[in-house]
């Protein structure tokens, strides 16, 4: 039984290839521009659903079917992992996947079909990008992030910004230090 989620044939990211199922070795070349699919990020990085994503494209009839090559370019945005600012910069990721004709034989491996005379790029693209994305996107190398007790941004905080730290298990030690100054204190002043 096909347990397979049928294709959205009026995606743009579906393309028609049959121009090249008369044989091997015809070749077609294509630009365009498409909006992004859902979901094509990390949690603090990615390319927002409907954003614009150009491709330029090779699309290759070859003896197991159709094989795709090309890149694809889009603009990311997210926030930095350490200081949390705005992040927005462009990603070019290479895309190559073969689009066999027939199903393979049962036990090999699970490759794309040419399916209705048709190839689905998304799941290629959400592979490529996904797979290239930092897990912890920095605004810098360098970025200081934020301070740990007050939260503010560490590049922005004033020079010798800290914060006393008493460990938690000498507190009670502190409390006890404080008490004997006030004690002599009192028997100085007496």
């Amino acid at each position: 039984m096909d347990t397979t989620v049928p294709r959205d044939r009026t995606s743009g990211w579906v393309l028609s290839v049959r121009d090249l199922a008369r044989g091997a070795g015809l070749q077609r070349e294509l630009t365009t521009r498409l909006p992004a699919p859902a979901a094509v990020s990390l949690p603090l990085l990615g390319i927002p659903e409907g954003d614009p994503v150009d491709l330029e494209l090779r699309l290759e009839a070859v003896h197991e079917g159709v094989l795709v090559t090309g890149t694809a370019h889009a603009d990311l945005t997210g926030e930095c992992s350490r200081c949390l600012l705005p992040l927005h910069e462009g990603i070019t990721v290479d895309l190559q996947e073969l689009y066999l004709a027939a199903p393979p034989a049962e036990g090999a491996d699970e490759q794309p079909l040419v399916e209705h005379e048709t190839v689905d790029l998304e799941p290629v693209f959400r592979d490529a990008v996904v797979t290239a994305l930092p897990f912890r996107p920095l605004c810098r190398p360098d970025c200081e992030g934020l301070c740990a007790d007050c939260g503010i941004r560490l590049e922005d905080a004033p020079a010798g910004h800290g914060h006393e730290r008493v460990d938690p298990r000498w507190a009670a030690l502190a409390g006890l230090a404080g008490t004997r100054e006030t004690s002599n204190t009192e028997t100085e002043e007496r």
